[in-house]
């Protein structure tokens, strides 16, 4: 069975190098030596983590996603030759270096508390009913050197802990849901899932709704727009690729 899976492995990993580089193996003139699962192989330099383990003949069935680091769903963890020290990242938007071993975690259990968010109110007793435990952290910085988006992960749990909701959200906005602070965190926290609660709350009691928005519902609520809806049901989609492409976008 190992001889017949490797060779599968082989003949995926063949498949997949022009597709993965773009170019030709005899044409790749830097290489370097990584480890995966215990494997070596020789890849190319300047691929992704998940190029390279396409490139060796590993094929993406999940924990794949977006492949542009925003969704978190390939979390990596990975040490250097010669580094004692245990690194994390997303295998999407991570280069791979000479003498990286590494390994893929496919999903990051935490415990998540059920809530209804009407029945909560903006501050600290939101945490303490449904996530007391974010007393236990021991502001060691640990969860925020594991972040993959360079969050400050450390100082929202503070944030929160202070019952400072807005500032809780603000910093926490980048995050991606990947799990890695949980992996690192000494104290066993689910920091992730305390800055989602956060920017609910946030976003439910704290953020004023616009009034443009308000507008604009019941302008559609009143049928203003049906006869816009039912023309671009019945365009074609090459006169909707033109459209698209010709529509007025907000300067930055």
């Amino acid at each position: 069975m190992l001889e017949k899976d490797s060779k599968i492995m082989d003949t995926i990993a063949e498949s997949n190098r022009s597709v993965v580089t773009g170019i030709d193996e005899k044409d790749i003139e830097h290489w370097i030596k990584i480890s995966i699962l215990d494997r070596e192989y020789k890849v190319p330099a300047g691929l992704t983590i998940m190029q390279a383990m396409e490139f060796a003949g590993y094929r993406f069935i999940r924990s794949c996603g977006c492949r542009a680091g925003f969704c978190g769903a390939c979390t990596t963890v990975y040490r250097i030759e010669g580094d004692y020290r245990l690194k994390t990242a997303m295998a999407c938007q991570t280069r791979v270096e000479h003498g990286m071993f590494l390994t893929q975690i496919p999903f990051t259990p935490a415990e998540r508390a059920k809530y209804d968010i009407n029945k909560l109110s903006p501050g600290i007793e939101a945490f303490l009913t449904n996530y007391p435990e974010i007393l236990r952290c021991l502001g060691c910085n640990a969860c925020t050197k594991a972040c993959p988006q360079d969050i400050d992960v450390m100082e929202y749990i503070a944030a929160g802990k202070r019952g400072d909701i807005g500032l809780m959200a603000e910093l926490s906005f980048d995050c991606i849901m990947c799990g890695l602070c949980a992996i690192r965190c000494p104290a066993e926290l689910a920091q992730y899932n305390y800055a989602q609660l956060g920017r609910r709350l946030h976003g439910k009691y704290e953020t004023p709704v616009p009034e443009h928005l308000n507008t604009r519902v019941k302008e559609i609520a009143d049928g203003k727009y049906n006869a816009e809806l039912d023309n671009l049901v019945q365009t074609k989609v090459e006169d909707l690729r033109k459209l698209y492409t010709a529509r007025d976008i907000e300067k930055a």
